[in-house]
């Protein structure tokens, strides 16, 4: 049955367990997340810190980068994963998902994907004072103070992260998924994942996005100026789910689709 929620960073688990196993004959799933419908009018943030730095080209305003669509159609930065799978392959998320530049006043990549238990290092490319604040499953708020500090740090808890900068670059802003097994995968820049050497059998295959709607605005202290500067507030991520049938050394197409107005649906054969 197919059904959408719209969720402020949960992500259900019914037990703590997984088990790394040798997958027998396991299958491929593939697929899309597509835009359906006209493209939201999305609203730049103006860069009025540190410009030289933070705006090279003399842009003035700087993408939030919480809604990337393609010319095909496809929806970058959407995690998918097989929500409750409870034995499969050993973890072998991409290792670049686990490490968090601070370059132009800009995290990158805008999305993280972090094993549980596993360490997130964080750097600063830029000569600028940074912070990294971090909320929901995590609750670092680590300072950067000159250009090539590395930070490191364990993620313990499951869940999505958010995570923004406190020293007035209010642009900035990433997630983090902190995931208990391999099964999880970001979509590319036209909208394509793939998950791979699961097991056979039945599963209920997630989307999450992190949503792109600029809902209001926070007040906070700029800690290195101590001006009060207003930062975005977003719309909550948006989950939508389906069931999905992997056969032994089968590959298995999934498409999402995802639209301002339309139902969060999952389409797929």
């Amino acid at each position: 049955m197919l059904f959408a929620c719209f969720v402020a960073s949960v992500f259900s688990v019914a037990q703590s367990g997984y088990q790394v196993i040798t997958v027998q004959d396991g299958g491929t799933i593939r697929g899309t997340v597509k835009w359906q419908g006209a493209l939201p009018h999305l609203v730049a943030s103006e860069i009025n810190k540190d410009t030289q730095i933070c705006d090279p080209l003399g842009q003035k305003h700087r993408d939030l980068e919480r809604l990337l669509v393609a010319p095909s159609g496809g929806v970058a930065n959407t995690v998918v994963y097989l929500r409750n799978i409870a034995k499969g392959k050993a973890m072998d998320l991409p290792a670049q998902r686990r490490f968090l530049d601070q370059k132009n006043c800009r995290y990158e990549p805008h999305i993280l994907l972090v094993p549980s238990q596993a360490t997130l290092t964080v750097r600063d490319s830029d000569p600028l004072l940074h912070t990294v604040q971090m909320s929901g499953n995590a609750d670092y708020n680590l300072p950067f103070v000159r250009e090539g500090q590395e930070i490191t740090r364990p993620m313990t808890r499951e869940g999505a992260v958010s995570l923004r900068c406190n020293a007035g670059h209010v642009w900035m802003n990433g997630e983090m998924i902190v995931a208990r097994h391999p099964y999880y995968a970001v979509t590319d820049k036209d909208g394509n994942f793939a998950l791979t050497d699961v097991p056979p059998g039945d599963y209920e295959i997630v989307a999450w996005h992190e949503g792109w709607k600029v809902v209001g605005e926070s007040s906070l202290y700029d800690i290195a100026t101590q001006l009060r500067v207003k930062r975005p507030v977003f719309s909550d991520p948006i989950m939508w789910s389906k069931a999905v049938t992997v056969s032994p050394r089968q590959t298995v197409d999934v498409k999402f689709t995802l639209g301002e107005r339309t139902p969060q649906i999952a389409q797929g054969n």
